[in-house]
C-alpha cells in the first residue's frame, strides 16, 4: 500500500521540506542554469534578471479578522518577490471556484485583491477562472504569480554591504549570512495565525488580534535605501522558527536569537499559552526577517520603525560561529535549540 500525502506536508517546516526535496526537486530541480534556480528554494527564482514567484492560497474561513483569501493571495506573492530585493511589477491571478460559492463572498474577495494590489502598486494583469463541481475543492482557491525586476536601489544596497565585507551574490538570498550579521524582525509575530484560528474555532481572541496581512515592498525599499541588507525572508508557514532555521541552514552559520527581543503581543502570548502552541512557529503575512551587516543594523532598524508596518521592529539576534543551527537565548536565562517545526501548528492559514 502506497504512502499518502499528509496535511502537515503542506504546512511549512521539516515535513514539507522533506516532501519538496525528495519528491519534487529530483524531477524539477536538475540542470537549471538560472542565477537563482528552483533548487535553492528561495522565495522566488531569477531568470535573466527577472524575479519570478508563484503561490497557491487556500484558507478557512475565507474571510477573517484583518484579512481574507484575496488579501493573502496578493500580499503573499508581492512579498515573495520583494524579499529577493526586486521591485514587483505585475501579478497574475488564477481562480478555482467550487460550485455553490456565494457570489457576494466571491466579489468581496476579488474586491480585496484589487484593494491590496493598489496599496502595493502592483497591478493584476492576467488570470484564469475555473468553476469545479461541489466537493472537488474547499470553496475557493487562488493562485497568484508575480514578476519583478532588479533596480538601482538593490545595486546601491549591495555597494554598502561591500564597504564592510565581501559579498558575491547579486540578490538577497537565504544563503548570504556570515558571522556578525544582525537579524532584524520588522514587527509583532503570530497575529495572523492566532486571529484566523480564533475566528475559525470561536475562541474570542479575534476581538483584540487581527491578521497582519500586508504588502512589504515599501518596507523593503526603505531598508534597501539605507543599505547593508544581505538577506530577507517573510516568516509565513512555520513562522519565525522555520524562517531563522532556513537562513541558518542555507548560510551554513549558527544563529543566536534573543527571545526577550522578539515582539509578541500580550494577546498572542495569552492565546498561545491557553492553546499550548509556540508563537515562534505560527505563520505571519505582513512581516519580514532581515539579515543586515552589523555596521548598518541600527540605521536599518531606525528607518523600519518610521514605517507603519515596522513600528515594533527589533534586532532579535546575530549570526555566529559559536553555535550550530539556531539557539534561543530564553527570557529565563537559559538556552535551548530552536528547531525547525514539523509543520505550522495552525493549519490552513494561507
Amino acid at each position: 500500500m502506497s504512502d499518502k500525502i499528509k496535511l502537515a506536508q503542506g504546512a511549512g517546516g521539516a515535513l514539507m521540506d522533506e516532501l519538496i526535496k525528495e519528491k519534487i526537486l529530483k524531477y524539477f530541480g536538475k540542470d537549471q542554469k538560472n542565477e537563482v534556480p528552483l533548487s535553492m528554494l528561495d522565495d522566488a527564482a531569477v531568470v535573466d534578471d527577472i524575479v519570478f514567484s508563484t503561490d497557491s492560497h487556500t484558507v478557512q474561513p475565507l474571510i477573517f479578522p484583518g484579512g481574507d483569501l484575496g488579501s493573502i493571495s496578493v500580499c503573499g506573492t508581492v512579498n515573495d518577490v520583494s524579499v529577493l530585493g526586486a521591485k514587483p511589477l505585475a501579478l497574475s491571478a488564477g481562480f478555482i471556484i467550487e460550485e455553490g460559492l456565494s457570489v457576494e463572498t466571491f466579489e468581496h474577495i476579488v474586491k480585496s485583491m484589487s484593494k491590496y494590489a493598489k496599496i502595493a502598486g502592483v497591478p493584476i494583469v492576467t488570470g484564469d477562472t475555473k468553476v469545479v463541481e461541489k466537493g472537488a475543492i474547499q470553496e475557493f482557491m487562488i493562485n497568484t504569480s508575480g514578476i519583478g525586476k532588479r533596480t538601482q536601489l538593490l545595486e546601491d544596497n549591495i555597494s554598502v554591504v561591500k564597504e564592510y565585507r565581501s559579498f558575491k551574490n547579486r540578490w538577497l538570498l537565504d544563503s548570504n549570512l556570515v558571522k556578525g550579521d544582525k537579524i532584524i524582525l520588522s514587527g509583532n509575530i503570530s497575529e495572523h495565525g492566532i486571529a484566523l484560528l480564533s475566528f475559525r474555532e470561536g475562541y474570542g481572541f479575534e476581538t483584540a488580534i487581527k491578521s497582519d496581512v500586508a504588502p512589504i515592498n515599501s518596507l523593503m525599499e526603505r531598508s534597501l535605501g539605507i543599505g547593508g541588507v544581505v538577506s530577507a525572508k517573510d516568516p509565513t508557514r512555520g513562522g519565525l522558527a522555520n524562517t531563522v532555521n532556513e537562513l541558518s541552514e542555507k548560510s551554513k552559520i549558527g544563529l543566536i536569537i534573543e527571545e526577550e527581543e522578539i515582539p509578541i503581543p500580550v494577546g498572542v502570548r495569552s492565546a498561545c499559552d491557553m492553546l499550548g502552541i509556540d508563537a515562534l512557529e505560527i505563520g505571519n503575512e505582513g512581516k519580514v526577517v532581515l539579515g543586515v551587516v552589523e555596521e548598518k543594523a541600527e540605521e536599518v532598524l531606525k528607518i523600519l520603525r518610521k514605517h507603519p508596518l515596522g513600528k515594533n521592529a527589533a534586532i532579535i539576534g546575530e549570526a555566529t560561529s559559536s553555535v550550530k543551527g539556531v539557539v534561543l537565548d530564553t527570557t529565563i536565562g537559559g538556552k535551548r535549540i530552536l528547531h525547525k517545526p514539523l509543520g505550522d501548528p495552525v493549519p490552513r492559514i494561507c
